[in-house]
């Protein structure tokens, strides 16, 4: 299962690295659009604003399980690069004990705050019932969403990109037969495109599990590697921590400027929901090339390679920066017929192309900050990243979302602006931090 990431061609190991991540994200990500999309078919726009907050809200809790995971999945990066297969095993021990653990008391507090959480995004009157019942279903699924993230994070941290990819594929398919099945056949709303997002997980996981404890991957475990490691425990926190908590901040501000579009009405609501899962996928691009960067820089790093960790970084920015301004120009001509394919009210389409259209001129900024995090984070240092996107969070796009709903009521466009600048500051200070720490680094050497 193990895959050495330290030699060879960069830019080969990016791409064979990345494209199986990319089609796992796609896959992942077409969850919640293929929720969307059968949900506006079937339904109106109560149901599509409940599935697009809810499986928003879904989205942050699974992003910052992602996140934590990541902390994991460098540590391993480190000891495969350093070819130590002792403290690879203590790891992923490690991780499945922290992550049980982790998901049992997750399920429980979410399902208990349901209600809250629904009040709090500003949900429209008109969807918060089926909006409640998307979500206590699908925290009920809660366990699998973990047990999946976790099973990919250990391969891809041994440099296998693929098997994750075979796992989320056979669960997107179940999952769309089970949508039409659920809302088309059986009327069920919300509710249904919730049961077929946890059956489908639910039996993703079973496979994969089965695929990494009993397959030929070279993967021995025994009972020692699963005693708690205080210092394991503790790096993979001090990595993943700080990812989790910037990924689940970057989704508050989603929902907050959700809640700031729900307040305008239920057209708004829905018009921002489905574009909000158009970037999204166009984010594909940046989130994969940010865990590639992450893990492959991870290995070189654990063999003190660190030239090739930098380089690495650079072309992995190279390929993210221009599939972004492709995205930012294309778009400007696309939104209309895009949003058409999710909704037939006509309303909803036009608000949708004024926000998507300034929107998705976050792909370009974003791509460079993703892949200067993915590399922060390989090097350990996981806590600029969270600090970055805090800054451009609080300074720039909440308010930029808040003041462009007060100023110009009428118009999404301008409050599509607000994620684009927020990105340009976080990439001028991923930016500023990477040459400090090179820096440091040749000063420290001579």
């Amino acid at each position: 299962m193990e895959k050495n990431l330290t030699q060879g061609s960069i830019f080969k190991n990016i791409v064979q690295f990345s494209f199986p991540f990319l089609l796992s994200y796609f896959l992942q990500t077409l969850y919640g659009m293929a929720d969307l999309f059968i949900a506006g078919q079937f339904n109106g726009a109560e149901v599509i604003s409940a599935v697009s907050i809810g499986s928003q809200v879904m989205h942050m809790f699974t992003v910052m399980i992602v996140g934590l995971a990541m902390g994991s999945g460098v540590l391993i990066g480190q000891a495969v690069g350093a070819r130590d297969s002792k403290k690879t095993a203590n790891v992923i021990g490690n991780t499945i004990i922290l992550f049980l653990f982790l998901s049992v008391i997750l399920t429980v507090l979410l399902f208990i705050l349901v209600k809250p959480i629904v009040n709090a995004v500003s949900t429209p009157s008109e969807s918060i019932e089926q909006t409640v019942d998307y979500l206590r279903i699908c925290f009920l699924g809660i366990p699998f969403i973990i047990a999946y993230n976790l099973v990919a994070s250990i391969y891809r941290g041994m440099g296998n990109s693929k098997s994750p990819m075979i796992f989320i594929a056979i669960a997107c398919v179940i999952n769309i037969i089970l949508d039409f099945i659920f809302m088309g056949v059986f009327g069920m709303k919300a509710s249904g495109a919730a049961f077929a997002t946890v059956i489908a997980q639910a039996i993703s996981v079973i496979i994969s599990f089965f695929a990494m404890f009993k397959g030929k991957n070279g993967l021995k475990l025994k009972k020692d590697d699963f005693k708690i490691n205080k210092n394991i425990v503790t790096d993979v926190l001090k990595i993943g921590l700080p990812v989790a908590c910037q990924d689940g901040f970057i989704q508050i501000s989603f929902l907050v400027i959700t809640t700031i579009a729900n307040r305008r009405g239920v057209e708004v609501a829905a018009a921002v929901g489905i574009v909000e899962k158009i970037i999204t996928f166009l984010f594909l691009i940046p989130s994969s090339m940010l865990s590639t960067i992450s893990a492959i820089s991870a290995q070189n790093i654990g063999a003190g390679k660190m030239e090739r960790a930098v380089k690495t970084l650079f072309e992995g920015t190279a390929i993210a920066l221009g599939i972004g301004m492709i995205f930012a120009v294309i778009f400007q001509f696309v939104s209309y017929p895009v949003l058409k394919t999710f909704t037939k009210d006509t309303e909803v389409i036009k608000l949708g192309v004024q926000y998507l259209r300034t929107y998705v001129i976050d792909c370009v900024f974003a791509s460079v900050h993703f892949c200067f995090s993915g590399y922060f984070v390989a090097l350990g240092k996981s806590l600029i990243s969270f600090v970055h996107n805090c800054i451009s969070i609080i300074f720039f796009r909440i308010p930029g979302a808040y003041l462009a709903a007060k100023v110009w009521p009428e118009t999404l466009t301008p409050m599509g602006l607000a994620a684009p600048i927020g990105s340009l500051v976080s990439a001028l200070i991923c930016v500023f931090a990477f040459f400090v720490i090179e820096n440091r680094a040749k000063k420290s050497s001579l």
